[in-house]
């Protein structure tokens, strides 16, 4: 069974309003065994017409959203009735609720509102609590000429589509969709692999599986990778994916690598403090954006310049002047002074350079040192270079800071 889903909206198409629809619909409808196969988005006026009649063509179900309201530009309804050649009709207990909306929020009906209170005949209603605009449902009809999908018209808000169909619209589809066949989705987070390498380790090999389907979705310093097929196919191969991907694993939940850092300190009973500076504490609040980081997390340190590195963790002066601050005895010795002044089992400290000044030959823009530092004196300092944008920049480092003290950690708990 064809999804298509076909927004209205000139706001979106002048950027003026993000489009979230295709993502939430897309989530609720593929346990039911359906997925989106198309999204169109169209501004208001003629041009809804002929996306509709396009849309015919190719779907099972179409998915409307917007243009159901009462201004002269909302012709959704009123296209709908045409194509199909229903009548509209006033309906008494939508104009009815329409009234009563408006009144208590102490608004004045106008009679250009009744429009939304048009019904194409052999229309079912979807109430809409939310807003002024109710839902609309036309079934599937053979027409002399033609077949029509099934018929969704929803109004453009999230927060009134959204309940809408969560309450009408999904148990009327999981009603169409009796008997077809259903998949799951599993995705594995990697990380330190680029969706290239993550394919020829994997990916390449499971693609050939005539039940599954293979995809990736590549982010900063981390790719998904997605498997899609019959859930015991799924639980079959599933050993052989985690023996591949290795510790590179980092959840199958969507969980962030923060989230797992944060659980992993909490299993082995471990705290940390970060000492940064070319991150402006971007790796202290990923870490404290995980509910339960305070049971963990100690202290916070931003030191931006070499006297704060001095006078709050203790770096030698000499060793600044020796080395410069970005170099790995600076970054080393921020982690060690973070781990003693908070009393943590663990310190990180972070030193670069963002860019897109300050670079020379030997120390480009997108250069950084990052050091762990563990019980023990145990340590670990890695190299590496983000020539990018600074926001960029910032989030590679400390994703692989996260990254250096989740490797620690699983570590210590083996």
């Amino acid at each position: 069974m064809t999804v298509e889903i076909l927004n209205i909206g000139t706001e979106i198409l002048l950027g003026e309003v993000v489009n979230t629809h295709a993502g939430w619909i897309a989530k609720r409808i593929f346990p039911l065994g359906l997925r989106v196969a198309r999204q169109t988005t169209v501004p208001d006026g003629p041009e809804i017409r002929r996306a509709v009649i396009e849309a015919w063509g190719r779907a099972d179900v179409v998915i409307v959203t917007g243009g159901l309201g009462p201004t002269t530009d909302d012709i959704t309804r009123e296209v709908v009735a045409e194509l199909l050649g229903r009548r509209l009709r006033v309906d008494q207990a939508v104009e009815c609720a329409i009234r009563e909306r408006l009144e208590v929020r102490g608004f004045e009906f106008l009679e250009r509102m009744a429009r939304q209170a048009m019904v194409p005949e052999g229309a079912e209603v979807l109430q809409n609590p939310n807003g002024t605009a109710p839902g609309l449902y036309l079934p599937a009809v053979e027409l002399p000429s033609t077949a029509t999908p099934h018929l969704f018209l929803l109004p453009g808000p999230p927060r009134e589509l959204q309940p809408m169909f969560l309450d009408h619209v999904l148990p009327a589809l999981e009603k169409l969709c009796a008997g077809i066949s259903r998949q799951i989705s599993r995705t594995y987070r990697v990380v330190g692999m680029g969706e290239s390498a993550v394919e020829k380790l994997i990916g390449l090999e499971l693609n050939a599986h005539p039940q599954l389907e293979v995809g990736y979705c590549a982010r900063s310093n981390e790719v998904d990778f997605r498997l899609i097929g019959p859930i015991a196919v799924l639980d079959e191969i599933e050993p052989l994916v985690l023996e591949r991907l290795g510790k590179h694993l980092v959840s199958m939940d969507g969980s962030e690598l923060e989230e797992q850092v944060v659980r992993l300190l909490s299993e082995v009973d471990a705290t940390v403090a970060t000492a940064e500076s070319c991150t402006g504490g971007l790796l202290a609040s990923r870490i404290t954006d995980v509910p339960g980081a305070s049971g963990v997390f100690m202290r916070g340190f931003v030191t931006y310049s070499n006297e704060s590195k001095s006078e709050m963790l203790g770096v030698d002066p000499g060793v600044l002047a020796a080395h410069g601050a970005v170099s790995e005895p600076v970054a080393l010795a921020m982690a060690e002074g973070a781990q003693r002044k908070a009393a943590a089992t663990y310190g990180v400290g972070i030193t670069g350079i963002a860019g897109p000044g300050g670079g020379s030959p030997e120390k480009p823009v997108g250069l950084v040192f990052i050091a762990v530092v563990g019980q023990n004196g145990k340590s670990v300092c890695a190299k590496a270079l983000y020539p990018s944008d600074r926001s960029t920049f910032k989030r590679l480092a400390s994703q692989r800071a996260l990254d250096m003290l989740r490797l620690e950690l699983l570590s210590k708990r083996e």
